[in-house]
């Protein structure tokens, strides 16, 4: 079993508590089905958003999606002038057996044009 890391981003229209949860939400299990996972093959999880997000814990929607005993992380991006704004982004640690280049990395809503080489 190989240890794997998956990256994932969203960008939500506003610092609205309920937008960060549901997209982040959003991403995870999107994540997590385009990956075909289950929580016991995640080893942790860590969250950032842009300095632009400040209402609500990302890691909490992981949290209610039954993430209760993985351990999850916030950090805040760096804030750099011309990044894109509004954007949670997530690096998750897994075990699988599948390769490198059979993981599915997602990027979703706005944040497709962060990795325009690797978004579905």
């Amino acid at each position: 079993m190989a240890v794997r890391a998956l990256r994932g981003a969203i960008q939500v229209d506003s610092d609205d508590r309920e937008q960060v949860l549901e997209a982040t939400a959003e991403l995870v299990a999107e994540v997590m089905a385009r990956n075909e996972l289950s929580t016991d093959d995640v080893i942790s999880v860590l969250f950032t958003a842009t300095p632009d997000i400040t209402a609500e814990f990302p890691a909490l929607a992981a949290r209610k999606l039954g993430f209760t005993d993985v351990p999850l992380m916030c950090a805040s991006e760096l804030d750099v002038p011309h990044a894109l704004p509004r954007v949670i982004r997530l690096m998750a640690h897994i075990e699988t057996d599948r390769p490198r280049s059979q993981m599915q990395h997602v990027y979703l809503r706005g944040a497709t044009v962060l990795r325009l080489d690797i978004a579905q």
